[in-house]
């Protein structure tokens, strides 16, 4: 009994220490089929992930297309209902909060999409974008909620000429800025940031990075930054989470990570980066063989052993434990591969 009480002590500490901690989320989305269109079998899009995010961090998540990033993000704001498992944000359990809590959260919580064109509405001007959430939580009106808009529009580098335009008026880098602007309006705590720079061009992603560099650092902001580009993720990010088939594959720095990565389907990724430096130390490259199986009928064991130059007949018989190891410097390394 003494164990189990003190175990939660642990678990409420760590809860505190935490802005946002994810324990064994799971998200299942039924395939429809048959005569009577019953669902007969389940998309795997996330399976039992967990992470913690802490105040003023950046936690950059990467993986092949398909891998269920986005999925994940999604799930831990409740744009889409989890499955199960439970997401903590500063101590309270949003995936069992009511529909009217969760507006009240939605405050602290906003998310930044893809797409900075259908992610706008074309029939409103910027001003009526922005003004928007101040009006929805009742925070402002009249010259005040003008004012708001206009310093939102300060803050993310756009003139204030914009508040009278129309989102197709801008270019795509300009309309990511409106986005990231409306996100920032009730100065959230975190922010998920789902690719927000994989549609822009190279030269504005850099731009748009600062950007978010910045506004992280003056409004003390909580980033989970979902990519596929890892020389992205790498710039932006404090520590960084690698996906596979919904499941997290390894959790480390964003130093550790890509000094000395453990699992083989992180080394093929990191691989994959044409970099001199890596040609001059004369690192080999793993190179991935085969496609990424169905997720509606993922491979027994560990999910990767298909795709693993290293697999053996204990992959395939047991999943790996997603468990943490500890580096010479002792930061915290968390991977899942019998062979770590």
């Amino acid at each position: 009994m003494k164990q189990v009480v003190n175990q939660a002590n642990s678990d409420v500490e760590s809860h505190r220490q935490s802005l946002l901690t994810v324990n064994n989320l799971t998200k299942h989305f039924p395939v429809s089929g048959g005569l009577f269109s019953r669902s007969r079998s389940f998309v795997q899009a996330v399976n039992g992930v967990s992470f913690e995010i802490r105040k003023g961090e950046t936690l950059g998540l990467v993986g092949e297309s398909g891998c269920g990033k986005s999925t994940l993000g999604r799930s831990i704001l409740r744009l889409i209902e989890p499955t199960s498992g439970s997401v903590v944000f500063q101590g309270e359990n949003i995936a069992q909060a009511s529909a009217s809590r969760m507006r009240a959260l939605r405050r602290e919580m906003q998310i930044v999409f893809q797409d900075p064109f259908s992610s706008l509405n074309p029939r409103m001007t910027v001003g009526e974008i922005l003004a928007e959430p101040f009006v929805i939580h009742r925070e402002a009106k009249g010259a005040v909620l003008k004012e708001k808009v206009l310093e939102l529009l300060r803050h993310v580098g756009l003139p204030q000429e914009s508040y009278h335009r129309y989102p197709h008026e801008f270019s795509g880098g300009q309309r990511q800025r409106i986005g990231i602007a409306r996100a920032l309006a009730l100065r959230p705590k975190l922010i998920v940031l789902d690719e927000p720079v994989s549609a822009l061009d190279v030269s504005i992603q850099s731009q748009i990075l600062n950007l978010l560099c910045d506004l992280r650092d003056q409004f003390g902001l909580s980033y989970l930054f979902i990519a596929h580009d890892l020389a992205v993720i790498e710039h932006i990010s404090d520590r960084v989470g690698v996906m596979y088939l919904g499941h997290m594959v390894e959790l480390a720095s964003a130093d550790d990570l890509y000094g000395n990565p453990w699992h083989p389907y992180t080394k093929a990724l990191l691989a994959a980066i044409p970099r001199p430096e890596m040609q001059k130390a004369g690192r080999s490259r793993e190179i991935l063989a085969g496609d990424v199986p169905s997720p509606v009928n993922p491979p027994s064991g560990c999910v990767f052993r298909t795709r693993c130059p290293i697999a053996t007949e204990l992959c395939a018989r047991e999943k790996p434990i997603f468990r943490e190891m500890t580096q010479g410097s002792g930061a915290s390394h968390l991977v899942a591969c019998h062979h770590a």
